[in-house]
């Protein structure tokens, strides 16, 4: 029991920092730190559960990926400008200092100074992620292009992971192929899992650990095998759903190693000056990519949301550090310098990231000078036409409002979804629908000059849901909306922030399954009668 000690510490923790607006990580971190200084607890038995931890994050990250996404020029170009132009900023000016005497950056030479400007290259996929989930925008159009710079961040990460073992593949290897004309069995075992919550767990975390097991049984990094074995399953209607069930699972284990970092060297003074310069130089990374998305023809507004998500140092640059640290490479004094600095980062970038909006509000007038004279069709602004009612998500729930509006709003009536190929099956069907990003501020803004006047929300997240109606009731005050939620206190929530009408659809499902009872009874009896 003694081992589980570090919980009751990491709840407070965590509980604090959210309390204060900011992600958990930061409060474990910190923990991490205070129980270095207190020597009360072994960071050697919190090495297993992180480790634990990132096997299983990759996993989950595999069964994300998306290649298709991946493809387009600003996410695998964009990344790979960004990382290579701060590896070699970062890296060369550690080394200048180095070399003009400064005793704390004693002793880096220009290998080191790379593999640290490497490591302060990512940006937090947990922080991103969670940040925002709160604000109902994970399906914005700015949302998914940080995204995917994330896991294209995250590849270069586990690449990296594969290559630090200093050794060379075993010649069994080679028989890690089979894995493709396996894909099909595991697919197929995946559909015998079914939608029962067990199975699905239990077949993800042997899936990601047999992966690791496998891989590293041939002298390849276990990591890239939960990665690869995770990215197999991708495509699968069920990969979402397994993703979301080890949600649990991979964040409690992930507390592990965030609060092992913490522990991993003292800290000191020195260390926290140099995290505070190395804090500073999150500035550069945000404006390179800023610069970057514009150069791919985004938006003002997308390119900075995006760079604002991406404002920070990450997790994977502390996976780096540890690994380098473990071969030697750095001392544990630079990987407790880069954990304060990706905490003090994630502090700043917490508020910042709430009020993104106004703060590209106050910027637009010149961040507006940066963008191409044409933009990326993918993020233009939408046209409405004549279209007066829109239904908000396409997917099921959306499919059949539309439908059912059909016949009555006809030519009037607009579906809107973000998601290139749901707007692809629609038009194939015949529906009027548009690619666009119902998160987008300026979107809205656009719906007073056209006849819009009703809008209906069929997404399947609430905070999206009330994101969506607090942007409309400010940019469009005199369009109606409506919105279903899954719980009573979200209906509340959203009438409160500006909705016209809101419905629990479980309620509304149960009384439109109590009607068809009562209706097939009627018949029944009057058949017998």
């Amino acid at each position: 029991m003694d081992d589980l000690l570090w919980i009751g510490p990491a709840l407070i923790s965590g509980i604090a920092a959210s309390r204060l607006g900011l992600p958990p990580m930061v409060g474990y971190l910190l923990c991490g730190f205070i129980l270095n200084l207190s020597g009360v607890y072994d960071a050697d038995r919190l090495t297993m559960i992180g480790n634990l931890g990132v096997t299983l994050l990759l996993f989950t990250i595999g069964l994300k990926l998306n290649l298709h996404s991946l493809l387009r020029p600003v996410i695998w170009a964009g990344t790979t400008l960004h990382t290579t132009i701060v590896v070699s900023v970062l890296g060369t000016l550690l080394y200048w200092i180095s070399l003009a005497g400064i005793q704390a950056f004693s002793g880096i030479d220009i290998g080191k100074a790379m593999l640290i400007g490497f490591a302060l290259s990512f940006s937090s996929t947990v922080f991103a992620v969670k940040t925002l989930e709160d604000k109902g925008e994970y399906q914005s159009k700015y949302g998914q292009i940080a995204i995917g710079v994330l896991i294209m961040q995250d590849i270069f990460a586990v690449v990296f992971l594969a290559a630090s073992t200093g050794k060379l593949p075993s010649v069994w290897a080679l028989g890690l192929l089979v894995l493709i004309p396996m894909r099909y069995v595991l697919m197929q075992l995946l559909n015998r899992a079914g939608h029962s919550g067990e199975l699905q767990i239990l077949y993800g975390l042997a899936l990601a650990f047999g992966g690791y097991a496998l891989f590293d049984a041939v002298d390849v990094k276990g990591d890239l095998g939960a990665l690869i074995v995770g990215a197999m399953l991708a495509s699968h209607p069920l990969a979402g759903n397994v993703s979301k069930r080890l949600l649990g699972f991979k964040d409690l284990l992930l507390v592990g190693f965030f609060l092992s970092i913490g522990m991993s060297g003292s800290l000191t003074v020195s260390a926290m000056l140099i995290a505070l310069f190395l804090a500073v130089l999150v500035v550069f990374k945000t404006v390179l990519f800023f610069v970057l998305f514009t150069r791919f023809k985004m938006r003002a507004r997308t390119a900075t949301l995006s760079s604002l998500t991406l404002a920070n140092y990450s997790e994977f640059g502390l996976i780096v550090g540890a690994i380098a640290v473990s071969n030697a490479w750095l001392t544990e004094d630079w990987l407790v310098t880069i954990a304060l600095a990706l905490t003090m980062t994630i502090i700043i970038a917490a508020p910042i990231n709430m009020r993104a909006v106004r703060f590209y509000s106050r910027l637009r007038p010149t961040a507006r000078k940066f963008e191409t004279e044409s933009v990326l069709p993918e993020d233009e602004l939408p046209e409405f036409g004549d279209a007066r009612v829109a239904v908000i998500g396409m997917g099921q729930l959306g499919t059949g409002v539309y439908d059912q509006l059909l016949p009555d709003y006809g030519n009037i009536l607009i579906g809107i979804d973000s998601d290139p190929e749901v707007i692809t099956k629609h038009k194939d069907a015949g529906r009027n629908v548009i690619l666009a990003d119902a998160t987008n501020d300026e979107m809205w803004e656009r719906t007073i000059d056209t006849p819009m006047e009703v809008g209906i929300l069929a997404l399947k997240i609430h905070q999206e849901n009330l994101g969506i109606v607090k942007r409309v009731n400010e940019r469009n005050p005199t369009a109606s909306m409506f919105a279903v939620a899954s719980h009573e206190d979200e209906v509340a929530e959203l009438i409160d922030a500006g909705a016209e009408a809101a419905w629990n659809m479980y309620s509304e499902a149960g009384i439109g399954l109590a009607s068809e009872v009562i209706t097939y009874y009627r018949n029944k009896d009057t058949g017998n009668s």
